[in-house]
């Protein structure tokens, strides 16, 4: 089968790369440079002749504050881009995986959200995310996954701003009262590639194991780094963001785990995972 992935180099995007250049499966890559996929016709043009059987849309517009100031951007790409590669596997019969946001949800509730609960974005990227949903959905047998807090390879990563951030002089801060669950991007792959293997199509939720605070991770991760650094609590209304962000955007993975028959790594062991992946 030959697949498409777009948004190749993304933190999603290029573990998804990174895998298929592993087992020698044919692929086509595409990011922005390549093929914008808010332009209609380049995305006709780009995919109806190469007639992928699956199409991995890992683009997406995720500047969460500056997409405050310029929606349409954000729309562009999260919601019409997704609609034209919707499009575009209709035509010719393809899967399309499309892969979500734990920004749908306020935060308003104080246990693991479920894929049942209605959505409820704070921001105009979390609206944006959810357009983009229903746009993919409309795809025959589409497959849409929420992810939350991903990271990956690259620099910009929670993880890899982290430890510029302990550069500076002086202690850091973090949110505590900001909780969800860190996704590590070769994780969420192993298990999108199960998903596929096992036919699943509508919405499911796929992020890493147990829920954490932002000051949690933050910790945890320097420790893990081996960098001394202290880090302040701090609450999400001290940074004055332009975007509003949940303060609880946990998401229960459970139904798709019990699907796959999969249990996701702790949190804290990811955290180490990626730290050896990318020092080699």
């Amino acid at each position: 089968m030959r697949v498409l992935i777009t948004g190749a180099k993304g933190q999603l995007g290029a573990e998804f790369v990174r895998l298929f250049e592993h087992n020698g499966w044919e692929y086509a890559a595409a990011d922005l440079d390549a093929l914008d996929i808010a332009d209609g016709d380049a995305v006709l043009k780009a995919v109806l002749p190469y007639k992928p059987g699956l199409i991995l849309n890992c683009a997406a517009y995720n500047l969460v504050d500056k997409a405050e100031s310029e929606p349409k951007a954000a729309y562009a790409v999260n919601a019409e881009g997704v609609r034209n590669l919707a499009f575009a596997a209709k035509q010719l019969e393809s899967k399309l995986v499309h892969f979500g946001t734990d920004y749908v949800f306020d935060g308003e509730k104080r246990v693991p959200y479920v894929e049942s609960d209605a959505p409820n974005p704070l921001n105009e990227y979390g609206r944006s995310k959810l357009k983009g949903e229903e746009y993919a959905l409309e795809c025959p047998g589409s497959l849409v996954l929420r992810l939350s807090w991903l990271y990956g390879g690259g620099e910009q990563n929670f993880m890899r701003k982290l430890l510029r951030w302990a550069e500076n002089p002086g202690p850091l801060r973090a949110a505590a009262d900001e909780v969800s669950v860190p996704t590590l991007a070769s994780d969420a792959v192993a298990t999108v590639m199960e998903a596929l293997k096992a036919g699943l199509t509508g919405r499911w939720h796929l992020s890493g194991g147990e829920p954490c605070s932002r000051l949690d991770w933050a910790r945890a991760a320097l420790k893990a780094y081996g960098v001394e650094k202290e880090i302040l609590p701090a609450k999400m209304a001290d940074f004055k963001l332009p975007a509003r962000r949940p303060g609880y955007s946990v998401m229960s993975n459970a139904v798709l785990c019990g699907e796959l028959g999969v249990k996701p790594p702790y949190w804290r062991d990811s955290v180490d995972k990626f730290i050896r992946e990318n020092s080699q």
